[in-house]
């Protein structure tokens, strides 16, 4: 019906800026001021280091959630291929070139940012199988040749992820590969019988796993087995959580995080610190922007004419999902601990850039839904 580019060379600015989907836009804004007093809560009442650090870093990033969201959707899909493997190389030149940092080797010094480029595979590994998906017939996802390619490009980035060691990122990383391959419609059985594998193979892969990783997962069985050592984290977080009641204590007036019983308050267990302050009420709010977040992605989706936005909004709407209860999860003490930020609301660079990066892809798709792929 349209020649391809013939509806995007009419799309002006002002255009593009009307077709701005507003409540995600003002989801992630709202997002981002309240966790500019969540920050300055955790510098104790003080604009210090982490809060100035936070603030420059979300506003940078949210101009650039904006800048890729005005990008055709045809850049998106003719350089996923660019963007994974430029992803995977990152990850490779960490094993050899990277920063070293509490027993783990993640982050790659760029001078002007320490990039963990773990995060940024979460969001190129599903744009990466989105276009896959979208390039085969429905016909060929579940034969044995096209099951290969998939899961070599899920398999390769978690290795390198698990070997830096980043259990909690690797685990992220797989979940939104494997949400992507789901959802393209690969049949139970095939998930199934790697399952059974996994669990065939669990035993030999924790005979490999550091001690600290180790003694999270008994930890998670028995959190009073060391209250002073690796139950010390999830306790105390037990306690703030509880103790902020319905209401919660006030801002700045969180005993647990000003008396610096709650260590890495700043980064994963930022949900804690906002829940002892703000009560339940407080965390209802913050769990409602999540899901409002969460919908609107799956609304673009469901407006997005091709396979290739299907899929990447869909999977990126349940992966952002996840990322949000795997966080919540771990800070109230229903799965082990590892490391996962809260989207937007921790402190953490490469978070929040492939946070964002990831939702100006998707916001690209709504402003401009009417694009054919060329």
């Amino acid at each position: 019906m349209f020649r391809p580019g013939s509806i995007q060379s009419r799309l002006t600015l002002k255009d593009k800026i009307l077709s701005i989907d507003l409540l995600l836009f003002f989801s992630i804004l709202t997002l981002g001021i309240i966790s500019f007093f969540a920050m300055y809560s955790t510098d104790a009442g003080e604009f210090a280091y982490h809060t100035k650090s936070h603030i420059v870093r979300f506003i940078v990033f949210f101009i650039l959630f904006i800048i890729i969201s005005f990008v055709k959707i045809n850049f998106w899909y003719s350089s996923t291929t660019f963007i994974y493997v430029g992803v995977l190389s990152l990850l490779i030149l960490v094993k050899y070139f990277g920063l070293s940092s509490s027993g783990s080797q993640r982050w790659l010094n760029l001078y002007f940012i320490n990039l963990q480029p773990s995060e940024l595979m979460k969001i190129s590994l599903i744009l990466f199988l989105a276009k896959y998906y979208h390039r085969i017939s429905s016909t060929d996802v579940n034969r044995i040749k096209f099951l290969l390619r998939p899961l070599i490009a899920l398999l390769f980035p978690v290795i390198l992820v698990v070997t830096q060691p980043d259990l909690g990122t690797a685990f992220l990383i797989a979940a939104g590969g494997v949400i992507v391959i789901w959802l393209a419609g690969v049949k139970m059985k095939f998930f199934a019988y790697f399952s059974v594998i996994f669990l065939s193979v669990a035993p030999v892969a924790i005979s490999f796993l550091k001690p600290y990783q180790k003694s999270r997962i008994l930890t998670f069985l028995d959190p009073t087995r060391d209250p002073l050592g690796a139950g010390y984290q999830i306790t105390q977080s037990k306690i703030a959580i509880g103790s902020g009641g319905l209401f919660g204590k006030g801002f700045l007036n969180g005993s647990q995080s000003y008396l610096d019983y709650l260590p890495e308050k700043h980064t994963d267990f930022i949900f804690t610190l906002f829940s002892e302050e703000f009560g339940f009420f407080g965390s209802c709010v913050i769990l409602l922007l999540y899901l409002l977040i969460t919908w609107r992605l799956v609304s673009i989706g469901n407006i997005t004419r091709d396979a290739f936005g299907k899929l990447y909004c869909f999977s990126f709407a349940t992966a952002f999902f996840v990322y949000v209860a795997v966080n919540m999860g771990m800070v109230l003490g229903l799965i082990p601990i590892v490391g996962a930020p809260l989207p937007i609301l921790s402190y953490g660079g490469s978070s929040m850039l492939a946070m964002m990066f990831g939702l100006g892809i998707a916001m690209s798709f709504k402003i401009h839904k009417d694009e054919p792929l060329g």
